[in-house]
């Protein structure tokens, strides 16, 4: 069993080359701040997902996608046309990955929790009598 794919080298080669094009040949400052985080390519190189994260909020991510999946997406595609050493370009879904905004979101749950936690162990104790 193949430990890295195809799919996986391919979606790693077309993440590589994303990034490279939106910070050089993209000029909207609204994309600026996003990261590519993995390209998923279907099995038959059709279609490809490609999931982003805005930094520093990640509030705005709706934007970003709106705009990504535009006519944004048939310049990027035909960018990587050119650029990337494969015979087709997968179609391209920019999906906006909310993971990293649910991990610090449970994160801050799991540490509020700790600190209530603490703060009732603070309280006066009672320490059994020796006889």
């Amino acid at each position: 069993m193949k430990e890295y794919g195809r799919t996986d080298r391919i979606g790693a080669e077309l993440r590589r080359e994303l990034a490279e094009v939106l910070r050089s040949e993209v000029g909207d400052p609204r994309l600026k701040l996003i990261t590519l985080q993995e390209v998923r390519v279907s099995r038959d190189l059709a279609h490809a997902k490609v999931y982003f994260t805005c930094f520093p909020g990640d509030e705005d991510g709706s934007e970003q996608e709106r705009l990504l999946n535009g006519k944004l997406a048939g310049f990027l595609r035909r960018t990587l046309a050119r650029r990337a050493r494969l015979r087709t370009i997968p179609q391209l879904r920019f999906v906006h990955d909310e993971s990293i905004a649910q991990g610090e979101h449970l994160s801050h749950l799991i540490e509020s929790a700790v600190t209530t936690e603490d703060r009732e162990d603070d309280g006066p104790r009672h320490e059994p009598e020796l006889r």
